[in-house]
């Protein structure tokens, strides 16, 4: 497992509707957002690298040519990010022995950030490494909940808002399917992978 390969799922299916063109594709030191991420997730060594996309898929897979990564399209892109992230470790194969998400969107996230939390996740018998906005993980939690979960880094210029919490984005699935009892669902499968 130690040298088994870890995949990378960059999402880039969104509108980015609130700039009001397509910021993957906006350029930045010479190369676009969504060049770069990939690039990015290519020196850190994640393989294969699978890029969700969605909105303006031929614009997205042009700007990706001559890079090693395979493209998932995510039809169902307008409906929320969890669509991505779910059509995304769908196409992971079973070679992977992990996967690391990424939003594609996050320029200042290095190849050294991704390649620590690797190896962090690697040397610690966790099921889950997770990256930290500044200081906010939320919904707060016990001591022991920290002590399970392997924090990795933090990103302070990341584009994940601080309040979005790993409970909403949980609940986001279960309620469009509109399932009941979110909560204690979210607690259980919380549980289930021990954290």
């Amino acid at each position: 497992m130690k040298n088994d390969p870890v995949a990378g799922v960059l999402l880039a299916a969104g509108t980015s509707s609130r700039m009001g063109r397509n910021k993957l594709l906006v350029e930045l030191g010479g190369k676009s957002v969504l060049r770069r991420a990939v690039e990015t997730a290519a020196a850190a060594g994640l393989e294969p690298i699978l890029v969700v996309l969605g909105h303006e898929p031929e614009r997205a897979r042009a700007e990706l040519a001559g890079l090693d990564c395979a493209t998932v399209l995510n039809a169902d892109y307008a409906r929320g990010i969890n669509t991505s992230l779910r059509a995304g470790i769908a196409a992971v194969p079973e070679s992977a022995v992990a996967a690391v998400v990424m939003l594609a969107d996050m320029p200042f996230v290095s190849a050294a950030m991704i390649r620590e939390l690797v190896e962090r996740w690697r040397a610690v018998d966790a099921p889950l490494a997770v990256s930290i906005y500044g200081e906010v993980l939320a919904p707060r939690r016990s001591k022991d909940f920290y002590q399970r979960v392997q924090m990795v880094f933090q990103d302070p210029y990341g584009s994940l808002h601080p309040r979005q919490t790993v409970d909403r984005l949980l609940s986001e699935p279960l309620l469009v399917h509109g399932m009941d009892s979110v909560e204690r669902r979210i607690m259980r499968g919380l549980n289930e992978v021990a954290l």
